[in-house]
């Protein structure tokens, strides 16, 4: 746009740079508020711009000076860049299938040096030392500083990504697998972020809840630009703007490339993520370039610098990586006034003019700015170089995972760092270890004992918390009498039982998307109260009603609106704070049990990985107990979904005290035992009698089955019946119908878990593979069944795999399993249970279908019972409609 009045724009501007010399930012913002309000009270439309120009957001006399010794920490930064770069090519000489990663930190080796060296406080006796969510492909460079300071030993780094054979090193953060050092797994792209977040609002919470001391801590995020296209990585960011969660910290390195190439080759990502986290109200700050441009910058008075800057797109600043600083000077000083700033420049000056993210002085400021920033999370968009330093692969659309280099290149890197390595020497890839009484062992010691000592580390336990007796859930154990009510509403006694615990109940977190009312919470509205970090601004319209929603910045419920990966993010730092806080917290996450494992299998993943405790509870489980809601409500599989993860137990309990004995136990064994487990638990909004439980069934409720029904009549033929949550209903009456119409002696289990029963069948026949000599062991499966005569059919409300896995222990008999495969239909509860041939009738024709198998009835019985039932034999499969 021509300016049409120099002089007058000029006068504007000087009075505007007057106020902010003289008055400060703030009345300058203020003024310029005014004026926008002024200009828009009659619709006037004013240039709208939410980012700012392309350029470090820290102007140079604002910066935080670097305290520390900019050359020593430069030394041992390229130390560790090259023992990572080493361990990386290392183990793929030894064998090239192992992989790696040497790009990722060699464009974010000075984003995390910084870090180490002023900023990630390790936990102390008074407080618990900052989060970190490395980023995962960065890990070689950690492994690398750990190594430096005597915390991994060579051999282990010669393990890269080999731990089979033990004392190996993860491929990427895995605390499952080096549970004293990584905190959080993060390799799984836009994880680490969501869970950031809401590890960073859980802070708040705990604070706030008295459990830890305010303001003690940080938590810091690494990602990568290309990261961000991750739904998860920027899905949440509005909540932690909203909620000024000012204990957060993003680092984004944004080297401007994904794994195949730029990432807004035809924009500006640094541009891009700058509006997008303005607008979810987050402090913004950039660091663009690097100190050797200040000069120019300084001398920029007309602005055509900035201008040129803020045109280049960065496919273009990508190809000036690549190529040489004649390239640049000819292709980005593309104007004579700008070739004339830099005629006292040699090329090599020019190719010298560094990035934000690779100077550790414009890195410091800008980390000391996001520390001491009050009100807002802070995002520091830092400008780096893929492949920095690694010759003939910088900025180059290389794999992401490339893990060899040339020796050219070896010797390029060798010189730009000063590595001490000869030629001879260069191929075998050294490690490099200062002394310990070396100037850089030194400064490395005396920066982490500043700070606290050694990151990363992990608390693998914390203390322990007391159980409640088995006794105090009596009125579960007792049962209903005549009255019916759905387990849903059993769980909710339960869980309103243990809070009033004064050991477990404060530590209890109760975890909802939205559907308090529906699962029947909304009683604990008032009792425990919603946590807000503002408490309650408003009078809810439901003040006069007994279970009004009451917000309480010392609330106990998170009440998280409709996200799923939200409410698991907070499942999962609520789970895992006996570790990130030394203080057990015990979550209850409770959610429609289709949205769930579906949803947020990854999450679901990682919270295996984090050694998360808690319980998962799926709402009105079952493809066919949540009548009339349809296909994409009812679940049919989220047990199959659960058993994918090795530390999570499942549980499909039918009646109340089943629920009471589950959660009991697994209370005892997550914060008595500190068992690194988690349980998943489905609960049904079907409503019946629940009856008392009977004697002696407690331990097989916990193992997986028991036996509910004996029938020890003198009958001709003899049939097992399995059964689980609602469908178990279904299997009692089936079992009456056996035996009043086809004289038929039917034994009734409650299968509580059949995934429990193939992990202990799973577990015994592989001790009895090993130990060939022994007698073999039994499987709990084969102890049951022991002695009991007739085939066995199973019967759930989800699809037949999750019954038919425990098929190979169930020998010499014929087993039949029915199940709800297929898409779900809306309908009456009858109605979905026939079509999904699962109910009585059903039960009873493949009881009938396996004596006639076995000889013991003619198939003409089989055929007059389809008759008598009105089943139509060309009814469609329901696993093709």
């Amino acid at each position: 746009m021509k300016d049409l009045d120099p002089l007058e724009t000029r006068e504007w501007l000087d009075a505007l740079e007057s106020v902010l010399d003289n008055e400060g930012q703030d009345r300058a913002h203020f003024l310029l508020t005014r004026m926008g309000e002024l200009a828009t009270r009659d619709g006037a439309q004013l240039p709208y711009a939410i980012t700012t120009p392309y350029r470090n957001t820290i102007p140079v006399s604002q910066q935080a000076l670097l305290p520390g010794d900019a050359f020593l920490e430069r030394r041992i930064r390229s130390l560790v860049r090259w023992n990572a770069l080493a361990m990386v090519v290392r183990a793929n000489k030894k064998d090239p299938d192992l992989g790696g990663h040497i790009s990722s930190f060699a464009s974010s080796a000075t984003l995390y040096d910084v870090g180490f060296n002023y900023f990630f406080q390790a936990p102390t006796d008074s407080q618990g030392g900052d989060l970190i969510y490395f980023q995962g492909h960065a890990s070689p460079g950690i492994y690398a500083r750990a190594f430096m300071e005597g915390r991994i030993s060579e051999e282990r780094l010669n393990n890269f990504r080999q731990e089979v054979d033990g004392n190996g090193l993860s491929s990427y953060p895995h605390p499952w697998l080096m549970p004293d050092f990584w905190q959080f797994p993060t390799v799984s792209m836009g994880l680490g972020p969501i869970q950031a977040i809401y590890q960073a609002r859980f802070m708040k919470y705990m604070e706030d809840r008295g459990f830890i001391e305010p303001g003690k801590q940080k938590i810091w995020c690494f990602m990568g630009d290309g990261e961000c296209d991750e739904p998860e990585s920027l899905g949440a960011i509005s909540l932690a703007g909203r909620e000024k969660l000012d204990n957060l910290i993003f680092v984004i390195n944004c080297n401007l490339q994904r794994l195949d190439g730029p990432v807004r080759g035809n924009g500006k990502i640094i541009q891009e993520l700058e509006g997008v986290f303005r607008g979810a109200r987050w402090n913004v700050n950039k660091v663009v370039w690097g100190r050797h441009w200040d000069e120019l910058l300084a001398k920029d008075i007309d602005g055509i610098l900035q201008r040129r800057m803020d045109e280049v797109i960065d496919g273009e600043y990508q190809n000036y990586k690549v190529k040489d600083g004649a390239f640049v000077r000819e292709h980005f000083f593309n104007t004579p006034e700008l070739k004339a700033m830099v005629a006292h420049m040699s090329d090599d000056d020019i190719w010298r003019l560094n990035r934000g993210g690779h100077d550790p002085h414009k890195v410091y400021a800008a980390y000391h700015q996001a520390v001491n920033h009050k009100g807002q999370p802070t995002v520091v968009l830092a400008k780096t170089i893929k492949g920095y330093g690694t010759g003939a692969g910088q900025a180059k659309n290389n794999t992401h995972n490339a893990k060899k280099v040339d020796i050219d290149s070896l010797k390029a890197f060798r010189d730009r760092f000063e590595i001490p390595v000869s030629d001879d020497d260069l191929e075998k890839l050294p490690y490099i270890k200062p002394a310990n009484d070396s100037a850089e062992a030194r400064y490395m010691n005396a920066r982490r004992a500043a700070l606290g000592g050694a990151i990363p580390q992990r608390r693998q336990s914390s203390f322990s918390i007391p159980t409640p007796p088995l006794d105090s859930l009596k009125s579960l154990l007792d049962g209903t009498g005549d009255r019916q009510i759905s387990t849903t509403m059993a769980f909710v006694r339960i869980l309103s039982q243990l809070v009033r615990d004064q050991n477990i109940g404060p530590r209890i977190v109760p975890i909802i998307p939205d559907e308090a009312r529906t699962f029947g919470m909304e009683g604990m509205f008032r009792q425990l109260g919603i946590y807000s970090s503002v408490g309650q601004l408003y009078e809810p319209v439901d003040k006069d009603q007994v279970m009004f929603y009451r917000e309480d910045k010392k609330g106990q419920i998170l009440e998280e609106g409709i996200t799923e990966s939200g409410a698991m993010s907070s499942f999962i730092a609520a789970g895992t704070a006996y570790s990130t806080h030394n203080q057990p917290m015990l979550p209850f996450y409770v959610f429609y049990s289709m949205f769930g494992f579906q949803r947020i299998g990854d999450l679901a993943w990682a919270a295996g990985d984090s050694l998360t405790r808690g319980f998962l509870v799926g709402g009105t489980a079952g493809r066919t107990t949540i009548n009339g809601e349809g296909l994409q409500h009812e679940d049919g599989h989220s047990h199959l979904m659960a058993s994918t993860i090795p530390n999570c137990r499942t549980f499909d309990p039918t009646y109340g005290y089943e629920l009471a004995v589950i959660i009991q136990d697994g209370v005892k064994k997550m914060t008595e035992e500190q068992q690194d487990v988690f349980y998943y638990i489905t609960v049904m909004n079907e409503n019946y009698i629940q009856p008392a439980m009977p004697a002696g069934a407690e331990e097989g409720i916990k193992k997986g089955m028991y036996l509910l029904e004996e029938d020890n009549r003198e009958a001709a033929h003899h049939v097992q019946l399995m059964g689980s949550g609602t469908i178990l209903l279904e299997v009692r009456e089936a079992a009456k119908i056996l035996r009043d119409q086809f004289n038929v002696a039917v034994d009734v289990w409650s299968v509580t878990s059949f995934n429990e029963l193939r992990r202990d069948g799973l577990a015994v026949e592989r001790r009895n593979r090993m130990h060939p000599g022994d007698k073999p062991a039994r499987t709990y499966i084969e102890e049951c069944l022991d002695g009991r005569k007739g085939p066995l059919i199973a019967s759930t409300d989800y699809m037949k795999l999750y019954a038919d896995q425990i098929r190979q222990w169930v020998h010499g008999r014929e087993f039949k399993v029915l199940g709800t495969d297929g898409f779900g239909r809306s309908d009456s509860r009858k109605q979905l249970r026939h079509f999904f041939e699962v109910d009585r009738r059903w039960i009873v024709l493949a009881a009938l279908e396996a004596l006639a198998e076995r000889g013991e009835i003619e198939r003409k019985v089989v055929s007059e019972t389809i008759s008598q039932f009105g089943i139509d034999p060309e009814k469609p499969n329901p696993l093709d409609c």
